[in-house]
């Protein structure tokens, strides 16, 4: 390593882990013996507190059930220069947490994902790498490709990144969250290929892949509105204007032929639908005004924050 002088802060959330969390805790203090390490617990009914604290980490706890809670509460609380996001069911490859923040630090970047490559069979099911690929070229699509993996919670943030960050999901849909938010601001990053090993024996996972999928699609659409309200909105508005059109052709047809309007609900219904189609084009015009403010202020809240500083 070759920033000794710089803070680094090891998060684990965690929620029933008994059988791994002091894995992950004894092998991030090996690779990084000067970083914190910190384990929150997110209302476990295991032994994971306990366990955790005699592996030598810092424990604290979140009450609010999700990922996303703990999240935001770890990265209000802690003050480092350097955060490492890993999961405390020991999937994640400790050793490349160094290589991770020398990208970050050398390269000066804001944030490098752990790209997962899977070890085993059982490490990455089908249905989650399917659903990992289907949301990762939709969110490319969307908001400019930059990743590969974008539901990886291997990931390694500056202070820049960490502090100008506002936590808005509650759960799994976290990762999505923080992806679009380096993309949104154009935050310098990277991705680095990682090993991904299968849980260890009495550890199961949390996820549910067609519940957490459909989550994160729908934060991926929210999204989508919130950041891209012209595109989201203007979409809507053509679709209200092609289908007002098509019921307005025969319409006009029959007046220009005969002089009569006989299908007067299908013209009031036409005409009702392109005066919603110009509403949310306006609607989309104003929010993007709104939105492009929004943005300005997390770029000065990143702005506002010391770049990491190599002593």
């Amino acid at each position: 390593m070759t920033t000794p002088a710089l803070r680094v802060a090891v998060l684990v959330p965690c929620f029933n882990e008994e059988a791994a969390v002091a894995t992950v805790v004894a092998d991030f203090r090996r690779v990084l013996p000067a970083a914190e390490i910190f384990v929150y617990d997110n209302n476990s009914r295991d032994r994971t507190v306990e366990l955790a604290r005699a592996a030598g980490a810092e424990v604290r706890s979140e009450r609010r059930q999700g990922k996303g809670h703990v999240i935001r509460r770890m990265f209000a609380d802690i003050d480092a220069d350097i955060y490492v996001l890993v999961d405390g069911d020991a999937t994640y490859d400790a050793p490349s947490a160094p290589r991770m923040i020398e990208a970050l630090v050398n390269e000066h970047l804001d944030m490098v994902v752990g790209f997962r490559v899977d070890q085993s069979a059982a490490a990455y099911r089908p249905g989650h790498r399917t659903g990992n690929w289907m949301l990762t070229g939709f969110l490319s699509m969307v908001f400019g490709q930059a990743f590969k993996d974008i539901l990886s919670g291997y990931r390694v943030f500056s202070r820049r990144f960490v502090k100008s960050f506002p936590v808005l999901s509650d759960g799994f849909e976290i990762e999505t969250e923080l992806s679009v938010h380096a993309l949104e601001l154009a935050l310098p990053v990277a991705e680095i290929e990682t090993p991904y090993f299968a849980r260890p024996e009495g550890s199961f996972s949390k996820l549910n892949t067609w519940r957490d999928g459909f989550r994160i699609l729908g934060t991926i659409l929210k999204l989508y509105r919130s950041e891209k309200p012209l595109r989201f909105f203007t979409a809507i508005g053509v679709l209200l204007m092609v289908i007002s059109v098509v019921l307005a052709i025969p319409v006009i047809i029959t007046y220009l032929e005969q002089g009569l309007v006989p299908r007067l609900p299908t013209a009031v219904l036409s005409m009702g639908l392109m005066i919603m189609a110009v509403l949310s084009v306006s609607s989309g015009l104003v929010l993007d005004t709104v939105t492009r403010g929004r943005r300005e202020m997390k770029l000065l809240a990143y702005l506002s924050q010391p770049a990491i500083n190599k002593k």
